[in-house]
């Protein structure tokens, strides 16, 4: 399960490598710089933070079932006949959440079987592990199975980092990295630049992990990680389980982060051994000083890390986070008053716990806690209460020590072992689209129509023991850490701080039923994709884009404010094409708010002059062989690792996406799929920008490392503004753009 022979391998040379490192560096290492330098294809000199780009070989691809259709359909035109790499596809994204566990797993199985089916007959023609649906959400099951401490895996999907918990490197990429990574080239990344938190103290009472995080994202801002790994270290570290640290790492994605890291403890080689890999254990063991900082990191860490952020664990209280932004926080003791101020409804329709980021054992036990104080109490939860477990492993494990029967008690309805709500798979039928409700929920992302697709909803994020509790009072004015509920026979009733321990005392209840291994007798058949399915595509190429595509290109949309990859590409009821580009490009940018028309997903054709979808708009300029441009404000494509948010403005003609600043994971995709995206040199620039513009790109034959490009914008009146962009292509990436796509580059080496 573990592929011992692969780490065995990894440890064996990892030695050598730090030490020619640190000969090259002449000073002390940090976690971060030891495993990145261990998976360095070649050592000759240290990179220049977030600047130098870098060839690494990760030791895994992991991929959830939305995003591996794309990566596979990709895999499938280099012409490789086996993955390079241990890789695995784990189906938890198109599960929807409806009326229970057994209930919505049927149902999958039937309205889905044409991608799962397909999705296991490329897993077995190509060498891949296959997880079904059921069998759990990919980084709980990564995080049991897989992950190792100083590793390095690349995943589809933008929660990768949970690995982080268990001292992994885990960055999460879209399907053409991970296509690359599978076919045997090495992953191309920025060395990032590195962030240290310095944790003191230790958690108690009701404070969690996720208090943690939610402290991070309110220092950092959703994107002030961008480019960066954070890397955790202090006497703090040790007080957290794995689990936890996984709770942390996961939502470093939240930040913009590369990914996140904690240093190998006692916690990491405990989780290792109760999830059967004491052999891994030994191992990590072993190597346990390539698995930590040098001390001077430690004693010096401003020499080190380009920022540091400190935090004493033992000051933390409870926070929450929202609505539609996962940076917006403050304690639980404050949002009532802050909800009346701003007109929130202060009733919460629905409590949600578990999904990949809190739905450790320890997260269960501590939510059932407060569980079982309410029922003594003689309480219920007064709204819809969800819970989500993690993986099969963590269901069957707490039905047998009692903690769902709890959940079951006060209420609860019990999901899937699958991402749901957290990724808009939820059909609800309490409310009605456009009616403002609040939720609460122990998830890690709350955009503005994130969970249900009604983008009144609003959202909130907190640990799982507060949204259990809160479910019970039924009202964001709720602190229990201090407020009184009635109990059913007239007594007033206070919680007491919740209590968990962090692994089984009887051990997991593993089952591996849901999991067919890679198959070492690789199937030659075709893949079998109808022409007249709606679900399913085979690919073609694109097309290579000249410098006359570059020319007088019209601007489809002129984005105001957040534009993350729900917004370019929702997911919801489109999870259901994500194998199928054609017809997910109807949801392209349909989410986004156009200042043109002021309005969200509409756009002025510049063809005949009237107002469409843009998507609509977006496919007539591309039906009469007009390529486009779109303009966007800061942080352009945060959130999921989708590469659909690319490939979808690819297909409907698009040349060139132009932004104040970008996320991480949207510019390398755009980068994959062969779409130019620039910077702004100066950020005024974007105001220049009218409706009628049409804009010429200047220097893109000249492309290179660090060259500029000049845009020309004709106004209709015949003015003309010039304004300068950069971008953050290497040579290789150029060649990328030149040849139509990554992709495309990879087949002509063929």
């Amino acid at each position: 399960m573990s592929d011992f022979g692969v780490i065995r391998d990894y440890y064996s040379q990892m030695p050598g490598k730090i030490e020619q490192a640190r000969k090259i560096l002449g000073r002390s290492m940090t976690l971060t710089e030891k495993i990145l330098f261990s998976h360095l294809t070649t050592i000759n000199e240290e990179p220049r933070r977030t600047k130098s780009y870098v060839e690494l070989q990760p030791d895994r691809v992991a991929m959830q079932d939305a995003t591996a259709q794309m990566a596979l359909l990709q895999f499938a035109l280099t012409g490789r006949s086996k993955v390079a790499v241990p890789s695995t596809v784990h189906c938890d994204h198109l599960i929807k959440a409806r009326k229970g566990r057994d209930a919505d797993l049927a149902y999958a199985n039937d309205v889905s079987s044409e991608v799962f089916n397909f999705l296991k007959s490329a897993s077995a023609k190509y060498g891949l592990g296959f997880w079904e649906p059921g069998a759990g959400i990919i980084h709980q099951v990564v995080l049991e199975n897989y992950a190792f401490p100083g590793g390095l895996m690349i995943g589809t999907d933008s929660h990768t980092p949970n690995a982080g918990g268990l001292g992994m490197v885990a960055i999460g990429v879209g399907g053409a990295d991970a296509m690359e990574v599978m076919a045997g080239l090495p992953f191309t990344i920025r060395w990032p630049g590195i962030i240290g938190v310095h944790l003191t103290g230790e958690l108690s009472g009701w404070a969690s992990p996720k208090d943690v995080i939610l402290k991070v994202c309110e220092e950092l801002t959703v994107k002030g990680g961008t480019g960066h790994i954070v890397e955790y270290f202090g006497p703090g570290t040790s007080s957290i389980s794995s689990t936890g640290k996984g709770t942390i790492c996961n939502m470093g994605a939240e930040i913009g982060a590369t990914t996140s890291i904690f240093p190998y403890d006692n916690s990491m080689d405990a989780y290792l051994r109760a999830t059967n890999r004491a052999d891994v254990a030994d191992l990590a063991k072993e190597n346990a000083e390539y698995l930590v900082s040098d001390s001077d990191v430690n004693h010096n860490p401003g020499k080190y890390y380009d920022k540091i952020i400190e935090i004493n664990l033992s000051e933390l209280v409870p926070a929450i986070v929202g609505p539609h932004t996962p940076d917006l926080a403050r304690p639980v003791s404050e949002l009532g008053d802050e909800a009346r101020e701003k007109g929130w409804p202060t009733d919460i329709q629905a409590a949600l716990i578990g999904s990949c980021t809190n739905s450790s054992y320890e997260d269960m036990e501590r939510a059932s806690s407060i569980a079982l104080q309410a029922k003594k109490a003689g309480l219920k939860s007064k709204v819809q209460f969800m819970v989500t477990p993690g993986s099969d492993t963590i269901d069957k494990t707490i039905r047998r020590d009692g903690q769902m029967q709890l959940f079951d008690d006060i209420g609860g309805t019990v999901l899937a072992n699958a991402c749901g709500p957290c990724i808009g798979q939820w059909q609800r039928d309490d409310i009605q689209s456009g009616d403002v409700n609040s939720i609460v929920s122990s998830y890690n992302r709350n955009f503005s129509g994130r969970n249900d697709g009604n983008h009144q909803t609003l959202s909130f994020l907190t640990s799982p023991e507060i949204v259990t509790a809160m479910a019970i009072a039924g009202t964001l004015d709720f602190n229990p850490l201090e407020d009184k509920l009635i109990s059913s026979d007239g007594i007033e009733f206070m919680f007491e701080p919740p209590q968990g321990d962090q692994l089984p005392e009887n051990g997991f209840e593993f089952n591996l039923d849901g999991f067919t291994p890679p198959n070492s007798d690789l199937s030659s058949t075709d893949l079998e994709v109808s022409s007249e399915s709606r679900r399913l595509q085979l690919l073609q190429p694109f097309t290579a884009t000249t410098n006359q595509d570059l020319d007088d290109l019209p601007i489809l949309v002129k984005v105001k404010g957040k534009c993350t990859t729900d917004h370019i590409s929702p997911a919801g009821i489109w999870l259901q094409f994500r194998g199928h580009l054609d017809n997910i490009s109807d949801n392209c940018y349909i989410g986004a708010h156009n200042s043109f028309t002021d309005e969200q997903g509409t756009a002025i054709n510049q063809l005949d002059g009237t107002k469409g979808k843009l998507p609509k708009v977006a496919r007539n300029y591309h039906e009469n062989g007009q390529g486009w441009a779109v303009i966007a404000d800061v942080n352009y494509g945060e959130g999921s690792s989708r590469e659909h948010a690319a490939m979808s403005p690819r297909f409907l003609g698009c040349k060139v996406v132009i932004a104040r600043s970008m996320a991480r994971i949207a510019e390398t995709n755009l980068k994959k799929q062969g779409v130019l995206p620039l910077i702004f040199a100066d950020e005024s620039s974007w105001d220049l920008l009218r409706v009628d513009d049409r804009l010429t790109i200047k220097g893109a034959d000249e492309l290179g490392p660090n060259s500029e490009v000049t845009v020309e914008a004709k106004h209709s009146d015949g003015t003309m503004d010039t304004f300068v962009c950069n971008h953050s292509m290497d040579e290789l990436q150029v060649e990328w753009f030149k040849a139509g796509s990554a992709l495309n580059y990879l087949r002509s080496k063929n």
